[in-house]
């Protein structure tokens, strides 16, 4: 019957069918090993991928490649604000279709851990938390507060019974086997004093209380109530993990950080694929890790106004899959060969007892042995020099800062410090230039002044209660009288992110913060008449505030303006929430006609002003973005959908945009007839915007003797040497190329076997070469969209016998 059932399950796989075989279905348990899944214990690789960071017509091929990289299980958080809106009012339709995004997820055959959160801060605007939140009477977010308690249970329970009712948990033989309550919460229990211990226990009860049948996760949270596992969030987990706080729980790490978010202003953070495969082969070698989640394996895109403070449009745009969806190399590549090795060892791991002996002061060995004989070795070396160690009377050689995975604890199949995998370059091609003045048109937004403004307060509003989330903007307008026309200065102070200053309708300065330091001034020189003059300030917010404690206290606005010595801030004000340009929307479908356009250029230049153009879908099915590197500051739409905020003029340290193209994804086009819509607050030039094509262009391979044959081979080596036969293709370190699908490689830039200088951003030819490097590797690859060649003397000779030889090729992809 057993055999039977293998065989069932085997061409279940053949066919690709998304039915998981299982002689147990839906069991999900847990020990001090690992998750028990169907009644096995599990080593699990995860990758963070948000539903609405990314397009439903993205989803399946983002999870076949996160797949293909050897994912388990796709974690993701559930994002509250986006679901309920307004109180009482649920969304899931779209990119918010939760539900479509799991089944996607198991029809693909992999495991879900649902963050219900539902905080889940995330770089998220309000950190998920609805606004409407703010308005409920003795309201206390995140700690022992009746009536934040109330709502969230609610909305936890909702999101429950929504997965229960599609038969989505494991337990119901679906594809969610983990899920998590509240989110890093141990970072601000502190500030509630005696509140915020009964809140961690009752957060822990409530879930538990769900029966959903898998366990559930706290994260950061060391003191987690039994029976929910507390986890570890960080890059350093293997190092600064205090562990499981119960003997029977396993050691999981949530959140295994890929590269960091990026701010406006700031350069981007990129971590290599070496530094992430050190840390987790140290978290599950030396913490006994069974679980670890890449956050993110796939970033996306803040659609809309979604992102937090400062927080650029692109979302860990440096993950194993890129912002646009494309396989970022040579990281997505390096880590897939860690997962190969480290499932190679998966039984010794899940089964073995654990030891750990020193090779030298900093080098150790952990070593997994079974009963029956199965071992398995992670020799460690944390030191910044190449180390040599003797571990079972055998000698190895390890990188600086590496570990090497010995699956039969002789072997090394795998080191982290080693990257066989290709390298790629990311290229912008103009498919489309919006340069003809002719085709834009323009649309000025009124400025408001105190007599054309409807509400009025008696201090200075404060931004987020007002404005609701309903728009980044606030006008706040005042009038006064003056004896004389002169020069004064205007001085202004705000807890939002952004200041434009209009005097008598013209304006007169901009000041902006920046992250981690949002408040600022502005102090400005001013024109006024003799009469009555007008002061419009338009405050906007770059997000809403996503952490720390008491996060519906947290304010914006303006909280003092001056006109010489005089203070304003508690006279008559009026206000205005948003711009008039979004009230009407004109950047949707059907929105440019309730206004009167005008062609480019008609009237004086200045700040707050609309532009429209139309253009036709590029051909082909490349990734396509916006260019909008002569822009300043503003919100972009495509066919009414909005691709994100933009902010070009805020510059790094090194003098360049942030961010300067924004994805536009092609399920959002036409064929034809397309709406471009931008607001721009400063004085950018639409003239300068262009559509462009983003592809791979370029792969290269970077590949010694001393590197290790890819995992698959040890594999085959191993079943060939089981099956007492003889392997014909070796266990050969080998550069393997491939170029993105309906592309080939066209040419062989550069090619050199011997001591080719340089990696695959520069290079050279070194004083050792193969005069047939590239005839051999044009040979092999040109025409070709995969290829691989043995870094191998029997193919290109032996140039320098007394030197390793490294094999070093770009080739261009087209």
């Amino acid at each position: 019957m057993e055999m039977v059932w293998l065989l069932l399950c085997s061409f279940a796989l053949l066919l690709k069918m998304s039915l998981v075989c299982n002689s147990e279905a839906g069991s999900v348990t847990y020990d001090a090993r690992s998750l028990i899944i169907d009644g096995q214990h599990k080593i699990l690789f995860s990758g963070s991928i948000h539903y609405p960071r990314s397009t439903p017509e993205m989803w399946p091929s983002l999870l076949a490649k996160a797949k293909e990289g050897g994912i388990d299980v796709i974690q993701t958080y559930v994002f509250w604000n986006l679901h309920e809106p307004r109180q009482g009012k649920f969304d899931f339709s779209g990119r918010q279709d939760i539900i479509s995004f799991i089944t996607e997820v198991q029809k693909q055959g992999l495991y879900v851990c649902l963050r219900i959160g539902p905080f889940i801060e995330s770089e998220w605007s309000y950190g998920g938390l609805p606004i409407w939140l703010r308005d409920i009477p003795d309201i206390v977010f995140r700690s022992d507060n009746e009536p934040f308690k109330t709502e969230m249970e609610k909305f936890t329970t909702k999101m429950v019974a929504m997965m229960k009712a599609e038969n989505l948990y494991a337990s119901q033989g679906g594809p969610i086997i983990l899920s998590q309550i509240e989110n890093e919460y141990k970072m601000v229990e502190p500030a509630f004093h005696e509140r915020g211990p009964p809140y961690v226990r009752w957060a822990a009860a409530m879930a538990v209380g769900q029966q959903i049948g898998v366990p559930w996760v706290m994260c950061k949270q060391d003191d987690a109530p039994d029976p929910v596992i507390n986890s570890c969030n960080g890059m350093n987990c293997g190092e600064t993990f205090a562990g499981p706080n119960s003997p029977n729980k396993p050691s999981l790490w949530t959140e295994n950080w890929t590269s960091q978010y990026q701010v406006y202003g700031g350069e981007p953070y990129i971590r290599s694929a070496e530094e992430i495969a050190y840390q987790v082969a140290l978290f599950i070698a030396k913490k006994r890790g069974s679980y670890v989640n890449y956050y993110m394996y796939h970033g996306g895109t803040h659609f809309g106004r979604t992102a937090s403070p400062f927080v650029v449009t692109s979302y860990y745009d440096e993950a194993p899959l890129d912002e646009y969806g494309s396989i970022r190399q040579p990281k997505w590549g390096h880590l897939k060969e860690l997962h190969a090795a480290v499932k190679l060892a998966s039984s010794a791991l899940l089964s073995g007892e654990q030891t750990s002996i020193p090779l030298g002061q900093l080098q150790d060995a952990y070593v997994f042995k079974v009963l029956s004989g199965e071992c398995a070795a992670f020799l460690v070396n944390k030191g910044p020099k190449h180390a040599t160690v003797l571990f079972q009377e055998s000698s190895y050689q390890l990188p600086p800062k590496s570990i090497s995975i010995l699956p039969d604890c002789k072997k090394v199949a795998f080191n982290t410090a080693k990257v066989s995998a290709q390298h790629a370059t990311r290229s912008w091609q103009v498919a489309q230039k919006f340069d003809s003045a002719e085709n834009w048109e323009e649309y000025k937004e009124a400025i408001p002044n105190f007599e054309k403004t409807t509400l009025r307060a008696s201090t200075l509003p404060e931004q987020i209660s007002i404005t609701k989330d309903e728009s980044d903007y606030l006008w706040y307008t005042f009038s006064f009288q003056y004896d004389s026309d002169a020069q004064s200065t205007l001085s202004v102070k705000s807890h939002g992110h952004v200041l434009h200053a209009f005097v008598n309708g013209v304006f007169t300065g901009s000041a902006h913060g920046r992250h981690r330091n949002e408040s600022f001034s502005l102090e400005q020189t001013v024109t006024l008449s003799k009469g009555i003059n007008y002061i419009s300030l338009l405050s906007a917010m770059v997000g809403l505030p996503d952490n720390g404690a008491y996060l519906e206290r947290k304010v914006g606005g303006l909280h003092e303006v001056r006109v010489e010595d005089q203070d304003f801030s508690k006279s008559s004000w009026g206000y205005q929430v948003g711009l008039d340009g979004e009230k009407l929307q004109i950047h949707s479908d059907s929105g440019p006609s309730k206004v009167q356009w005008s062609k480019l250029g008609s009237s004086d230049h200045q700040p707050l002003t609309w532009y429209k153009i139309l253009f036709d879908a590029p051909a082909g099915h490349d990734s396509i973005a916006l260019n909008l590197g002569s822009m300043g500051k503003g919100e972009a739409w495509v066919n009414g959908q909005s691709i994100g905020r933009f902010w070009v003029s805020f510059q790094t340290p090194k003098g360049k945009p942030s961010q300067t193209w924004y994805n536009v994804p092609r399920s959002f086009l036409k064929p034809t007839g397309n709406l471009l819509v931008l607001l721009e607050e400063e004085n950018g030039d639409p003239l300068g915007i262009s559509l462009d094509k983003v592809s791979v262009t370029q792969v290269c391979g970077h590949v010694s003797e001393t590197h290790l044959p890819p995992v698959s081979k040890w594999l085959v080596q191993k079943t060939q040497n089981k099956n007492n036969t003889k392997t014909k293709l070796g266990r050969r370190p080998k550069i393997q190329l491939s170029c993105p699908p309906k592309k080939s490689i066209s040419k062989v830039l550069f090619s050199s076997f011997g001591n080719p200088s340089g990696d695959c951003k520069t290079y050279a030819t070194g004083s050792c070469h193969s005069s047939n490097s590239k005839a051999i590797v044009e040979q092999a690859c040109l025409g070709k969209r995969r290829c691989s060649i043995p870094v191998s003397l029997q193919k290109f000779g032996d140039p320098c016998p007394s030197i390793s030889k490294t094999l070093l090729v770009d080739a261009q992809c087209t």
